[in-house]
Parts: C-alpha cells; structure tokens; sequence
C-alpha cells in the first residue's frame, strides 16, 4: 500500500493466508510486562480481528520490512454509526418535546502493535495515518482510541504526533465470579426479553445515549449476546409469563426498573494476569478452595486468573426511578450467575464516571480501572457541525453506552 523509504516499511492489508504467524509472534514479543508487577495479557484464540470483525466494518493492517517481508507491526480499526448529540424532534408527528438522537459516523482504533525491535522508528504513526486514510474514504467523520491512561507512551502518539485530544474517562468495573452463586432480592422479578423487545426499549429510552450503536439490533441479535434482562418491583404486573412486550412495559413503567445486556466475550478472547507470586497464587487458591467446600458461607473467594480465562461483558446497563440502582444490584448477581454457569471468571462493565446507577455495579477496585482513557479526533473539516457542533468540543454527559463489540 505504500513505503517509507527511511523505514523501509510497507503498510498493507492484512492477509490471514499468509500472515496468521507472523502476527502471533508479534503479538507475543509485544507482551511483556513490567518487572515485579501484576500485567493483564489477551488470548485471541487464533483470530486477530476478532475484536473488530462483528462491526459493521473493519479493517486491519500490518506493517512490513520491505527487504525480508518481517511483519514488525499491525493495527485493527473499525466504522460505525453512533449518537453523537441530540436536538428536539421537528417531525409533527411525534412529541416536539422529545430529544431525537444525532448519529455521526465514528471510527475506532484497537490493537495497535510494534515490535520491541522495531520501535521509535514511526512505524505506529505510519499505520495509524494511513488507518485514518480508510477511515475517511468510508466517511466516518470522528476517529477515537482508549488506552490506559497511565500508558504514556500510547497517550503521546495519540495527543502529540497524531492530533487527538482526551475526551472521556469512564470506568472499567470488573468483579470476580465466584464458586457460589449470588442470591437475587425477592423483591426483584427478572424478565428476559426476546432481541426486538430488547431493541425497542433501548431505541426509544436510550438512544439519544452518547456513544449508542445506530445498528442496536446487530448487536443484541448477535450469537455473542446472551440476553437482556429487565428487573422490575416484585408484585407489579410485569412477569416473564404476562410479558406483552415494550411498548406497553413503556406506555405504563413501574416506578422503578432497571435493565443490562450480556455479551459473552470468552468466545472471543481470553486474559491471563501474569507476574503474581508463588505466595500471591497459593493465597488465591485457598480462597477458592474454602469458598467451593462452603458455598453458604458466600466467602468473596479469588477466582483463577492466573491462566487463561473467560469473562463476560455487561452492556446497555441503563434504568428509571429511586430504586434503579438496587435493581442493577439485581441485575448483576443474575449476570454473575450466568458467567459461574458459563465458566467464567470474571464479569465486567464500562460505564460513564458519572453515571447513576455505578452505585449499583458490585466490582474489586484492584480488578477495575478507574479511568480509561478515550481520545478523539475529527477526521475532516469538511463536514457540517450540525446540531451537534464539532463533537470533540462537547461536554461529558451523565452516560455513555459502550458497544461490547469493542471491548
């Protein structure tokens, strides 16, 4: 696709005939963790794009010496329509006093590599540009990235050689599965809702959400979603045998519900935590052991971690009333018997610092990450603001809705 006569790189398509190998060694010369501290590492199980192969579209390049064709570097990135704002209705037809969604087409990059050998050469600004030139001839109007924001080395080529600002911060939660499963309130009755009446509570209640997925339904119909699930006062007259659907559930909401998808991500990709202890391990062993032989004891035990493992991930997490969040509570001790049925170690969620319903999200702060980093970029100047202005200007809201295709 090109080449850079200093580096002599060539930036290309990724070939999965030929380049599966290569790719792998890479990725494992890539992962090395510092010295003495506990590091999180990604299992693809053999499928490098399978972060980004269930959006819409997607792209991903390596980076080549030209002379011996060693691949060095690689990139993934993907395209999507998602809400960046929202303004009143202007259609007669429907309530003028309800906000309709923005959309813009949004692009995202993940999985940027260089091999140890071969870095502070600009190979990552060399993919990173030339990604950024596929995502503007398929139009997406913003580009963004998270990363850890202690990883200055990724913050700097972002904000500093490639022009994208910090933009939002929202927290990664994760919280361990047990070997007992958690008891749910008696005063909450789950429902699982079939994928159309899933889509149609989330269209018309959180769609104006930034960050929410035009194409909802491609994700809650994906055999990677496990399900939807509505928590609702015990006693109400909404049970999973009565259910008539959302537009009704809509039309008369009890005064409190609460709602959260799955999405099984150990079908995609598992972690391992590496740089633990023999004492550390043995410690984390015993928890599980005591917790497996005295499951109504309800011990908080420590999942394996240390070898490879599943997690699931917890999305469209959103609610209405003064006990949402206790609902929420409810609605993740259901999610996390799930994970413990589907063999997982731990379950996870991102959600906006600011959101509500966090207070309702159980999770081990040394499993979770306070902020997470994402950065924008706007691709082009010849796009119309719009209602919305220039995106990467706008002010953080209370929520934002995390696409589990991304995570």
């Amino acid at each position: 696709m090109g080449e850079d006569n200093q580096c002599v790189i060539v930036v290309r398509e990724f070939d999965p005939s030929k380049d599966l190998t290569s790719v792998e060694e890479v990725e494992k010369r890539c992962e090395v963790g510092p010295s003495g501290k506990l590091s999180l590492f990604t299992d693809l199980l053999g499928d490098p794009i399978c972060r980004v192969r269930h959006s819409p579209a997607f792209l991903m390049l390596v980076a080549e010496l030209s002379s011996t064709k060693e691949i060095v570097g690689m990139i993934r990135g993907c395209i999507k329509t998602v809400t960046c704002g929202k303004k009143l209705s202007r259609n007669t037809k429907s309530d003028p006093t309800k906000p309709v969604p923005i959309y813009t087409k949004l692009a995202y990059i993940l999985g940027l590599r260089v091999s140890p050998s071969h870095r502070r050469m600009g190979i990552g600004l060399k993919m990173v540009l030339r990604m950024e030139e596929w995502f503007s001839q398929n139009g997406a109007e913003y580009a963004y990235i998270a990363t850890e924001n202690d990883n200055q080395a990724s913050v700097n080529l972002f904000t500093d050689k490639c022009g994208y600002s910090k933009f939002r911060t929202p927290s990664i939660l994760v919280n361990p599965v047990f070997a007992h499963r958690l008891p749910v309130s008696n005063r909450v009755t789950l429902i699982k809702l079939p994928p159309s009446d899933a889509e149609s509570l989330y269209r018309r209640r959180f769609s104006t959400t930034e960050f929410f997925p035009r194409d909802i339904d491609s994700v809650l119909n994906n055999r990677l979603s496990l399900g939807t699930f509505l928590a609702v006062p015990r006693g109400c007259c909404y049970t999973q045998e009565s259910w008539s659907g959302s537009d009704e559930f809509l039309s008369y909401p009890p005064e409190s519900w609460a709602v959260l998808s799955v999405w099984n991500c150990k079908d995609v990709f598992r972690l391992e935590v590496r740089g633990a202890s023999r004492v550390r391990k043995t410690l984390a062993k015993s928890t599980r052991i005591a917790d497996k032989l005295l499951p109504f004891l309800r011990l908080p035990s420590i999942p394996e971690v240390f070898k490879p493992f599943g997690l699931h991930f917890l999305y469209g997490l959103g609610g209405e009333g003064p006990r949402a969040a206790k609902f929420v509570k409810a609605l993740c001790a259901h999610a996390h018997n799930l994970a413990k049925e589907g063999g997982c170690s731990v379950v996870a969620t991102e959600v906006a610092n600011r959101e509500p319903l966090k207070i309702g999200v159980p999770f081990w702060k040394r499993l979770s990450c306070d902020e997470d980093l994402w950065c924008i970029k706007r691709l082009g100047e010849d796009y119309s603001d719009g209602s919305v202005g220039d995106w990467t200007n706008s002010p953080p809201g209370l929520s934002i809705f995390v696409d589990p295709r991304e995570f």
